[in-house]
């Protein structure tokens, strides 16, 4: 089991490196995400189930990751920043539950001819994300 105090940092380490495989596989095959997201906007069932996945994913990274204040009050950036993510992903999971054609069809507009952009940002932040948790966790 992970040390407790380094939750957020395996927390980070994972999305960094799901955010990483995500846009490299985007940069590989581009317009992937496009498709995908116009696949979702036409199945109420597939809408669902992402819906219920990205509420789940969200709250299980809000509710497990440790926010504790320090000595001065504030918090760890690492632990705070991790369970922003997780409250957007709880948002993002509640939006496609409650709307999630108009949600999904705005998501592929900002998507639009902009995927390479999109991919190279996921890129750069997965990267940037799994190298702060690989600090943390001291495996350098």
């Amino acid at each position: 089991m992970a040390d407790p105090s380094q939750l957020s940092a395996w927390i980070a380490l994972f999305l960094g490196l799901y955010l990483f495989a995500a846009g490299a596989g985007e940069l590989r095959a581009p317009n992937t995400w496009w498709a995908m997201l116009k696949e979702f906007e036409r199945s109420p069932g597939l809408r669902f189930l992402t819906g219920v996945a990205a509420l789940a994913i969200g709250a299980t990274i809000y509710l497990v990751n440790p926010w504790r204040p320090n000595e001065s009050g504030g918090g760890d950036w690492l632990a705070i920043a991790v369970s922003v993510i997780g409250g957007l992903a709880v948002a993002k999971g509640i939006l496609i539950l409650a709307s999630g054609d108009r949600y999904l069809r705005l998501a592929r507009a900002m998507v639009g001819r902009a995927g390479r952009a999109w991919a190279g940002l996921a890129v750069l932040a997965g990267l940037s994300l799994t190298i702060v948790a690989m600090l943390r966790l001291q495996a350098f």
